[in-house]
């Protein structure tokens, strides 16, 4: 029983520039039932603090929320996920791998990895009550 993930990426913010983008080298991943796959996110921001995502999208569905990390393990998952998917933003290297255990043939889908920078300090950004 073979699994088949597909990756995209994305950069989906009011602050998203030029240089703002997500790198995905891998193409598609054929693993078996049961397996362990990472799939790899690099990314390239013009600013320090970012927010990254992981959604998963099969058939004709929209897109799932996975997780969003911050910084390290910081973040978000969706409770559906916490189980067997993870990923630890390496500031270090733009990195967010996205870790899937103990494949499931309902992983089969398109993963898509995405990107928004934040600005802090813009007075741009107000909130109001």
């Amino acid at each position: 029983l073979l699994i088949h993930l597909f990756l995209c990426m994305f950069c989906s913010s009011s602050e998203c520039k030029g240089e703002d983008k997500v790198i995905q080298e891998q193409g598609d991943v054929i693993a078996a039932e049961g397996d362990t796959v990472t799939l790899g996110c690099q990314y390239e921001s013009s600013v320090t603090n970012n927010y990254l995502f992981w959604y998963k999208q099969d058939g004709n569905n929209s897109p799932k929320f996975i997780l969003s990390r911050v910084s390290g393990d910081d973040g978000n998952t969706a409770d559906e996920f916490k189980e067997r998917f993870s990923s630890t933003l390496d500031s270090s290297i733009r990195s967010v791998p996205l870790k899937i255990q103990k494949l499931q043939l309902s992983d089969s889908a398109v993963y898509y990895c995405a990107l928004q920078p934040t600005v802090t300090g813009n007075s741009e950004f107000k909130n109001r009550d």
